[in-house]
């Protein structure tokens, strides 16, 4: 007596031999994402950028004025100085939030593009890098370009403060990942209100940006050090500052690896349990 078999998913280990590599399925989904994206990104790019630009501009020469006028800041550091690196990772996570929740909501719930994805040999893994490696490209575009204004303002002081701009790619990566792995399972939008109001808006003002997090109440202490972004204005800020030790800097860059990793690994299932469903 026969058994019937269980056929395996489309684009699953059981795919008939002669199918492209991962690397190729995965730039596959990225040439898609670039597509996508080709009509819009000059506006994308602006929005994304001209609000750190007025935060600088307001918080770092409007209100630095006043602060170095007044007490200072520890060290005789200028309060433009401080706050343009914080500006920078904070960016930059606002970026990955941005791109890692209705973008990705949207592709499993709405528009269907990650169904259609999975009907060809791209594997939810495929999807996931190709994905990830366009919204990093923007976060490395959208950075950069801030960089450069706030090197304008004499900022960075250091040659090795140039490494703050990949830093604040990595403080990406670090908050897109979890992002992505999360999001791919909800049903609606709800929750990402939840996400950006209780999640990203307190880290942005909370871990570092705007003033010494040592004025925070002891208590928020170890908090702050459990957030990916305080690590990365810390690392942002001694880099360009040049005070970064590489003891230190080792923790802070090991720190938002094992986010960005370890969240790439849960994004990975949850693809695939999400898409295979």
């Amino acid at each position: 007596m026969s058994t019937m078999e269980t056929p395996a998913p489309i684009g699953s280990a059981a795919h008939p031999a002669g199918r492209p590599g991962a690397a190729r399925l995965g730039y596959r989904q990225f040439r898609y994402w670039i597509t996508f994206t080709r009509r819009t990104w000059r506006s994308g790019l602006l929005s994304a950028i001209c609000g750190p630009a007025l935060y600088l501009t307001a918080m770092g020469v409007g209100l630095g004025t006043l602060v170095d006028h007044g007490n200072g800041l520890p060290g005789g550091v200028r309060y433009l100085d401080f706050v343009a690196p914080g500006v920078l990772a904070a960016t930059a996570m606002q970026n990955a939030f941005g791109l890692g929740t209705y973008p990705v909501l949207g592709s499993v719930k709405w528009f269907g593009n990650y169904r259609a994805a999975i009907n060809t040999p791209q594997r939810p893994q495929d999807v996931v890098a190709g994905h990830a490696a366009l919204s990093l490209l923007w976060c490395a575009g959208v950075t950069g370009i801030f960089f450069a204004f706030m090197s304008g303002f004499g900022t960075v002081h250091a040659g090795v403060g140039l490494l703050a701009w990949p830093a604040s790619v990595l403080t990406a990566a670090a908050f897109l990942m979890p992002i992505m792995a999360y999001v791919v399972t909800l049903e609606d939008e709800q929750k990402l209100n939840t996400l950006f109001r209780f999640v990203m808006t307190p880290l942005f003002l909370f871990s570092g940006t705007f003033f010494p997090w040592r004025q925070l109440p002891g208590w928020a202490h170890p908090i702050a050090y459990a957030t990916p972004l305080w690590h990365g204005v810390e690392l942002c800020r001694s880099l360009t500052l040049g005070t970064a030790a590489w003891a230190g800097s080792l923790v802070h860059v090991a720190y938002l690896l094992a986010f960005a990793v370890g969240g790439y690994l849960a994004a990975r299932i949850t693809y695939r349990r999400r898409l295979y469903r």
